[in-house]
């Protein structure tokens, strides 16, 4: 037979479209060409599996191959289709049998010996294999993270020479099923360390329980970075679908998957000195930024003035939307990014506004008007909470003073019986909620009501900042166990947004 189809994956965003590798033999002077809009590493993966197959001892046909990658028009790019090729080569000359090759996909790089070297990117191949009801041919380097994959036959190989008996034998290959994720081991920062601090600590609980956005003001050196450490120790566990998604933005990006990752929130705290593409991701060729790397996790910004006005403009989007688009001329990408977003600022350029220490700001009012315009009102109106973080008197922080709070694990189990509440009644966090099940779901007796009307005059907060306060009262609501949002929670909620009409 002069022509055998196989199965591997492209890598599309955080997906793994189907790509469909035909090889045929004619007649004619030896020549091998590769179609399907190859970039240059596929296009030289006939060299390395020409010299893969000689030194594993088989014979490069002397004729005319054709590698068509299908479909024609969706871009293929590194070396995963090494594997692919060379057996669809060896089972288009009758090397090897072609009947069983419909069962599996491939993908690996080969190496000029025929070993299998690993590539970026498996976990979408092996969640869309298990989709297709195929069983994967992988490289053994990549073995744990596709075995995170629950219900799909792996097949790990170390040499092309393994591949080819176990498609010829049936069983040279031992099947992995069982996925062998690991425990949750990572140990957090405790809230216990933070002394003091109470209203930042209960924001800080609030946050957790309904996945808001927070914003923290105070001055130096008063625990605002300290507390935004703490909180992924206070967020809920994650759910196997949350983990996949965060495992697979992290197997498609520069720093690869790390097993040890499995199950923790991500936590990004990118420095002030990031560009746009770096939040929210680029390039020719479209890579995850930090907004998709932080998914379903928390994205920290210390001194969020201090970020260039037009990069802390691209988070509006994804703030609310959860996602990120990035178009090129060639092509077009979408990540997921509904991250948490906690920031914070001092509350002047010299960090001493306001500051109970006795030591004086030396920042003129204009200074202070445009360190907090950086911040445009479109960013602050999607933050759900802003607080401030005054500093503490010397005797707090002393041995002598107050006794340590609660612990990070105490706080946990309150923020994850209010997180149930919310997905038995919601299927989704709080901050989530929109349309006609947020006005099911936030129902105001008139009371609370006429409270929500003389803040909003008050105040002059918009339609958006509006629906943010129901959604933040519902989570104080279900943080104190409570079917309906009484004025006390509607207060507190209010409470969280006042500082915004002072910057």
């Amino acid at each position: 037979m002069s022509l055998a189809t196989l199965h591997s994956r492209a890598r599309s965003g955080i997906n793994a479209p189907l790509v469909t590798i035909e090889v045929h033999l004619a007649n004619g002077l030896p020549a091998l060409s590769i179609v399907g809009l190859p970039e240059m590493a596929v296009k030289e993966s006939k060299d390395r599996v020409r010299g893969a197959l000689i030194n594993s001892g088989f014979e490069f046909p002397p004729r005319r191959i054709t590698i068509n990658l299908a479909p024609a028009d969706l871009p293929k790019e590194g070396g995963r289709f090494d594997l692919a090729i060379a057996l669809g080569i060896l089972a288009a000359s009758g090397q090897i049998p072609s009947q069983t090759l419909d069962r599996y996909e491939f993908i690996g790089e080969l190496a000029l010996s025929g070993t299998l070297r690993p590539v970026k990117g498996v976990l979408p191949v092996a969640l869309a294999a298990r989709d297709a009801g195929r069983g994967l041919i992988l490289p053994q380097e990549c073995t744990a993270e596709a075995a995170l994959v629950s219900r799909i036959p792996l097949f790990p190989a170390n040499h092309l020479l393994s591949v080819c008996d176990h498609l010829i034998r049936g069983d040279a290959v031992e099947p992995l099923e069982a996925p062998c994720a690991p425990a949750e081991t990572t140990h957090h920062p405790d809230l216990a360390e933070v002394r003091g601090q109470q209203h930042a600590k209960r924001a800080l609980e609030i946050a957790a329980a309904g996945g808001h956005s927070l914003l923290m003001i105070g001055p130096p050196g008063t625990g605002k970075s300290m507390l935004a450490s703490r909180l992924p120790g206070i967020l809920p566990g994650m759910s196997e679908q949350e983990s996949l998604e965060t495992a697979a933005i992290r197997s498609i990006s520069s720093q690869g998957f790390s097993a040890s990752d499995w199950r923790q929130r991500p936590f990004r705290t990118p420095h002030h000195t990031a560009s746009g593409v770096a939040l929210v991701g680029g390039g020719s060729n479209p890579r995850p930024g930090e907004i998709s790397l932080a998914h379903n996790g928390v994205m920290f910004l210390d001194e969020l003035p201090e970020f260039d006005r037009r990069v802390l403009e691209v988070l509006r989007e994804p703030l609310e939307t959860g996602q990120v688009t990035i178009s090129r001329a060639a092509r077009q990408e979408q990540f997921p990014a509904r991250f948490q977003l906690i920031a914070a600022m001092n509350p002047c350029p010299c960090g001493y506004l306001g500051d109970n220490s006795g030591q004086p700001c030396r920042c003129s009012s204009d200074q202070v008007a445009r360190y907090r315009g950086r911040i445009s009102g479109p960013l602050l109106d999607r933050i759900d909470m802003t607080i401030e973080v005054p500093r503490l008197p010397a005797h707090a922080l002393g041995h002598g003073g107050p006794s340590p709070t609660e612990q990070s694990q105490t706080v946990r189990a309150r923020v994850e019986q209010a997180r149930q509440r919310q997905m038995a009644r919601n299927g989704c966090p709080n901050s989530q909620l929109a349309g006609r099940r947020l006005d099911e779901t936030c129902q105001l007796t008139d009371e609370s009501r006429n409270l929500i009307i003389r803040a909003m005059d008050q105040l002059g907060l918009s339609a958006r900042a509006y629906h943010r306060i129901l959604r933040l009262a519902r989570t104080i609501a279900d943080l104190a166990q409570a079917d309906a949002i009484k004025p006390s929670h509607l207060s507190e909620a209010i409470g969280y947004r006042r500082l915004d009409q002072r910057n």
